[in-house]
């Protein structure tokens, strides 16, 4: 069972982001700033990976005007979103499956955060051009996730100042030493470097570095 469709974890999912990702709910205002940028006060954005609900839900408390298309493969996930949701539920629609289960659109911008680094290498290409593709020419497109060096000595620096983080938040630290260890093991993590080619070759202009925390990167690229 993926721990997305475990309901304890699902139920507990909320209080984990913010203790392992440093600065959370900053990362959720600076994307709103970028997306604002070209979407404007009304405008329509994807969100890839809405599961839990917890980007749309800060994007809608502050941009009343936006509407939501979110895309998850979790049900239990997206059970969770609707919860999260609620006072907004006019303004969100959701869909179980991946980026090829959204509408064409075009939309006005378009976010990926926490999700992408799940997405296998030989994948990533192809669900980044899927995004670029439903979306208006000058959008943007908003992403973050875990990227660090490459070479093991580095990563297990990394991923152990992940841990440390999260032990320091409150987490357990056998727990979250864990967790380094399986993100080491079973996700496909690229580089910085490799993200950023991955987003030129899915045909993205203007990629610009604009979060760093520890493991985790954020880029915002535009539709061209």
């Amino acid at each position: 069972m993926s721990t997305f469709d475990d309901p304890v974890a699902v139920a507990h999912y909320a209080d984990r982001p913010p203790r392992l990702v440093p600065g959370f709910h900053d990362l959720h205002r600076m994307a709103a700033i970028l997306l604002v940028e070209r979407a404007g006060p009304v405008g329509h954005i994807l969100v890839l990976g809405a599961g839990g609900g917890l980007e749309m839900n800060a994007f809608a408390t502050t941009q009343p005007g936006w509407r939501f298309t979110g895309v998850d493969p979790s049900a239990a996930m997206l059970g969770l979103a609707r919860t999260m949701t609620t006072p907004h539920a006019d303004r969100i629609t959701l869909h179980e499956g991946y980026i090829d289960t959204a509408p064409p659109g075009p939309f006005d911008g378009a976010t990926s955060i926490l999700t992408l680094h799940f997405v296998p290498r030989e994948e990533r290409v192809t669900t980044l051009k899927a995004i670029r593709q439903r979306l208006k020419p000058g959008a943007h497109f908003v992403m973050a996730h875990f990227s660090y060096p490459g070479e093991p000595v580095a990563r297990a620096l990394w991923l152990s100042r992940y841990a440390e983080f999260g032990a320091a938040s409150g987490l357990d630290p056998e727990s979250t030493r864990a967790a380094g260890v399986a993100i080491a093991d079973r996700l496909p993590v690229l580089t910085p470097a490799q993200e950023e080619a991955a987003l030129a070759e899915a045909g993205f202009t203007d990629v610009a570095l604009f979060y760093a925390g520890l493991a985790f990167r954020g880029w915002v690229a535009t539709a061209p």
